[in-house]
């Protein structure tokens, strides 16, 4: 029998690491980013096309390498900051495994310029696929330059799953921001294509957040609380939001020995502090930064280095919590007596010189409640009256049964919809405690949410418009400005067709601002910005690209926003129009996220309610 286990060729042994680390054209800028930083630069510039598809570059500044190193950074497991196991254990550097340029090379081509300030001449090595193509000696700046292109040429399958472009290039924003958020004193610049994205001058940690956010138009000062804590476990410093500028998409990052992480139970800490200081489902923003022994960490658990595995984490956790309390407590953010009087009724002064006179009631002595008024009595029941024409009005009933002539409506059940069976019942429609819209029918008491009637009829409305892609837009007098971020901005562009199609007339209006000159007929045009915010951060948080996908998110947020809301009073006419509306559209018992429009209760139940 001949043996079946071979070893892998370097070629696909190098694409199976290059997995694990390069999952994204993100995962190139992060890699060769941290490489730069742990090179001693002062300046990193990173390009991108294409959503990082056909070029990532990072170019920096700092001490380059010799033209044995540059040859030996692409091979697997070479490093210059690890020489024991015991190494892995004290490390504060950035990229320490040695696998990021050579699993780059592995799916793309790549080509790198680096000199070192002593040398007269740098060294240019081209290579792709592991492949080395090309290496001699050019004259070039101090530092390095590495420019990748064709991310995932010789991985077809990997370069399928690849999003948009802008949603590539949102990840790519994100993973930078990471970065610069941790070395204020470094100039940063990202470039998209020949466009300038963000410039960061050094600066200090406070600065760096405030270019990076653009605090700065929202007055940051007034938003972010400082925080500050040592203890003999780690040091804690950062900024944490105030509540009242709690949003759904906050901005929330943790970083430990200058290193990005995610840490959810960290993040409980956090919110526990703010606990009923926020509405729900909003959050706070916060930047907290941990120093601690590399020794009590673990940054080698995952092969993104996000997850980061602490000895003493509840211990920690406790840390976090009182330190961002102390913070809001200390700034009288939290809820606090008020010993105010203003509302409270008047309490008059006791004068000891009156005459306090004690309360009197007057009654009538004669009063005789058996004796002012006769005993009601049973009212006479003719029992046979009760039954006169009942025969008559059963052969009706069947006679009719099954006809479809008027407004009643029955339901049976098939294929989880319900059928529903119009009668001349009742056309008298009117509304329970502004919430529900009654109607007698056949089998009953029919009740409608008018909230989720009302979202059914809209969302139908909206879908038709869009794919119809004939919007009807209302003009602003007075245009609204949005004004987003740079990933909130690139979002919002991948979704401007289809919200013209809806009937928003929306243009650029600055670097990262839009101007709102029209909305949806059903829209208030003041509510037309932390609509489209919530739409922005929905897109950005689900990273939808897929154009169907879109257009259900868009017509579903914005029925659910516009639909007539529990607690709202109907005219008549108003409960007419949406009864006649719920029932042309094709589904009128759910709504579009499966929820109950239409309910009956039976005569059964009524009946057995008076037994």
């Amino acid at each position: 029998m001949t043996d079946i286990i071979n070893l892998l060729p370097d070629s696909v042994a190098n694409q199976i690491a290059a997995g694990e680390v390069i999952q994204r054209p993100a995962s190139v800028v992060k890699e060769l980013m941290e490489n730069s930083i742990d090179a001693g630069a002062t300046t990193v510039q990173v390009v991108v096309k294409d959503g990082g598809n056909t070029l990532i570059q990072v170019i920096d500044n700092g001490k380059g390498m010799s033209k044995t190193d540059a040859r030996l950074s692409f091979s697997r497991h070479a490093t210059s900051k690890i020489k024991d196991a015991a190494d892995l254990f004290s490390l504060r550097t950035m990229g320490f495994r040695g696998e990021a340029l050579a699993s780059i090379a592995a799916v793309a081509q790549v080509e790198m310029r680096t000199r070192r300030e002593e040398d007269s001449l740098g060294t240019l090595i081209e290579i792709a696929g592991t492949r080395v193509f090309k290496q001699e000696a050019i004259q070039c700046d101090k530092g390095t330059n590495i420019s990748v292109k064709s991310l995932f040429f010789n991985v077809p399958a990997r370069r399928r799953f690849l999003k948009s472009h802008t949603t590539e290039m949102m990840h790519i924003r994100n993973e930078f921001y990471r970065i610069v958020l941790v070395h204020p004193e470094i100039n940063f610049t990202l470039f998209d294509g020949a466009t300038e994205l963000i410039q960061l001058p050094a600066t200090n940690l406070k600065g760096r957040i405030e270019h990076v956010f653009d605090f700065a138009k929202k007055r940051m000062d007034q938003q972010l609380l400082p925080i500050s804590a040592s203890t003999g476990l780690l040091e804690i410093k950062g900024f944490v939001g105030r509540p009242e500028y709690a949003q759904k998409s906050a901005n929330q990052y943790f970083f430990v020995n200058g290193r990005y992480m995610r840490h959810p139970y960290f993040h409980k800490a956090v919110l526990v502090a703010y606990d009923k200081l926020i509405k729900p489902g909003e959050y706070p923003n916060y930047f907290i930064y941990f120093e601690t022994d590399p020794h009590s960490i673990d940054v080698n658990v995952h092969p993104s280095k996000t997850e980061i595995k602490f000895e003493n984490e509840q211990a920690i956790w406790s840390i976090v919590q009182a330190t961002v309390k102390e913070a809001l407590g200390k700034f009288q953010v939290t809820p606090s007596l008020d010993f105010d009087s203003e509302g409270l009724p008047e309490i008059p002064v006791l004068d000891s010189n009156t005459t306090v006179k004690p309360p009197k009631t007057t009654f009538n002595p004669n009063y005789n409640p058996f004796g002012s008024s006769p005993r009601n009595k049973r009212p006479e029941l003719d029992w046979e009256k009760l039954f006169e024409g009942f025969e008559k009005n059963r052969d009706k009933q069947t006679s009719t049964e099954g006809d479809f002539n008027g407004f009643g409506i029955d339901f049976r059940e098939e294929e989880k919809q319900t059928e529903l069976e119009l009668s001349t019942s009742s056309t008298e429609l009117f509304q329970y405690k502004t919430n529900y819209i009654c109607t007698s029918v056949k089998s009953g008491l029919m009740l409608i949410d008018q909230h989720r009637a009302h979202f059914r009829v809209l969302y139908d409305r909206f879908s038709k418009r869009i794919k119809d892609k004939k919007g009807i837009s209302q003009r602003i007098l007075f245009p609204e400005v949005l004004e987003l971020d740079a990933n909130e901005s690139a979002a919002l562009n991948q979704i401007l067709n289809e919200l013209r199609f809806v009937g928003f007339d929306i243009e650029l209006f600055g670097k990262n601002a839009f101007s709102i000159n029209g909305v949806p007929s059903e829209i208030e045009a003041r509510s037309s910005i932390s609509l489209l915010k919530e739409l922005v951060t929905n897109v950005m948080n689900t990273e939808i690209s897929v154009k169907e996908t879109i257009q259900n998110e868009i017509a579903l947020l914005l029925s659910r926003h516009t639909a007539i809301q529990s607690g709202q009073t109907l005219t008549q006419e108003e409960m007419n129009q949406l009864f006649e509306d719920l029932f042309q559209c094709e589904n009128h018992v759910y709504t579009p996220d499966g929820k109950v429009i239409v309910s009956v209760i039976s005569d059964e139940e009524i009946e057995r309610k008076f037994r």
